[in-house]
């Protein structure tokens, strides 16, 4: 009679082997997968074959010819192909990187909103995340762009003034003026001072956390420290970034001073901001909810204020349930972007369009785009899965 040992030690067929199975099945797809892609491209190339062309991309290279209405860049039409999309995606990223910080802030607003104990906050929260969540973006561009800024533009012959330092003016060269720190020597300064301080309050705020977990302490000099700095950078804010306000200009409709923004680019940000701000609010309420009822209990037995709770210890452990979802919603953000041709602002999709248009490869040009997005994606979900592993909890 064989041993129970030598059951064990008997080797598993291959074809039995579970793990060889779940290799060779994923192997199996990918081949399928890119035998499928390589028939498509391939029957793409003798449709170009047939009509007279070939696959390349020299026409990059080649004069692009037409207008691209806004630009922080130089750009003259006289520029090659590969430039204006440079330019366009430059204007891509205008709006993902700024939508990023403002609808986390909406989000995160919103969000928490949704518990307080005001409850007029509430139903704020609650009928802002249910009407712009089921509504749908391109609508919701429409109504930005043709049914706030436009009608808030006035008359080309006037600028619309707003809480008497926002400009709104539709004539050309118009659009939305905002207060912004002008470029001067003392304004870069205060910024950089302003960086320094920031820095210098999170070590201190980290050193007093822990002197007071660890050895007992009030905290109470750091907290001093704290204030101080604190009140240095309001005033750096205040005084030392020197805001230059906009102005009406004695030219009918003209604005001068603060930041410009195109009218195309406000309506297109702030369509992106509160609509993925909505979805970003669901995320950090169902956060929130995920913290134990034993937190918030523990919280108010020592007598923190709901404010502090909220700040202190029930979200800064709903981040472990945030940011996995946020991930989504900014790579949702940056793909919704492209929606931007819808009302004229020249992104990057918009000026691919042009460029197709033009010089009719589809092929080519679509195939940019694609990886261009697929870039953007995945450098936001490499960031937001480093962001995801430093709040996780660490297990011994």
């Amino acid at each position: 009679m064989a041993r129970l040992g030598d059951r064990n030690e008997e080797k598993i067929p291959l074809w039995r082997d579970e793990r060889f199975i779940k290799i060779a099945f994923q192997l199996a797809v990918l081949a399928i997968v890119l035998v499928i892609a390589f028939v498509l491209f391939n029957n793409a190339l003798t449709a170009l074959r047939i009509q007279g062309r070939q696959f390349n991309f020299n026409f990059l290279r080649n004069e692009a010819g037409f207008n691209i209405g806004e630009s922080i860049l130089p750009y003259q039409p006289q520029d090659r192909y590969y430039w204006a999309l440079i330019i366009g995606l430059v204007n891509t990223f205008r709006v993902i990187l700024a939508g990023f910080v403002l609808t986390t802030v909406v989000g995160v607003i919103a969000g928490v909103a949704s518990f307080s104990n005001n409850w007029l906050l509430r139903k704020i929260s609650l009928v802002y995340v249910e009407l712009i969540r089921n509504t749908p973006l391109l609508l919701q561009l429409f109504v930005w762009y043709f049914g706030v800024i436009l009608a808030l533009s006035g008359t080309g012959e006037t600028a619309t003034q707003l809480l008497n330092a926002i400009y709104i003016s539709k004539r050309q060269g118009g659009g939305i003026f905002i207060p912004w720190p002008a470029s001067t020597p003392l304004t870069w300064i205060s910024f950089g001072l302003l960086i320094a301080s920031a820095i210098a309050a999170f070590v201190i705020w980290k050193w007093r956390i822990r002197i007071m977990e660890e050895q007992g302490a009030s905290g109470k000099p750091q907290a001093i420290a704290l204030a101080i700095i604190g009140i240095v950078s309001l005033l750096l804010l205040l005084f030392g970034l020197n805001w230059q306000v906009p102005q009406a200009s004695e030219v009918a409709g003209a604005v001068t001073g603060g930041l410009r923004m195109s009218l195309e680019y406000a309506a297109v940000l702030l369509g992106l901001v509160f609509y993925t701000g909505a979805f970003i609010a669901e995320i950090v309420r169902a956060g929130i909810q995920s913290v134990s009822k034993g937190q918030w209990e523990a919280g108010k037995a020592l007598g923190l204020q709901q404010g502090l709770l909220m700040r202190l210890v029930v979200f800064p452990q709903a981040l472990r349930v945030i940011i996995p979802s946020l991930n989504s919603q900014y790579m949702n953000l940056a793909k919704n972007s492209s929606l931007a041709l819808a009302i004229g602002y020249p992104d990057v999709y918009s000026t691919a369009q042009t460029t197709f248009n033009q010089t009719g490869r589809p092929l080519e040009v679509f195939i940019i785009i694609a990886l261009t997005y697929l870039i953007i994606n995945l450098i936001i979900s490499t960031v937001m899965n480093t962001l995801n592993q430093a709040v996780q909890l660490k297990e011994r």
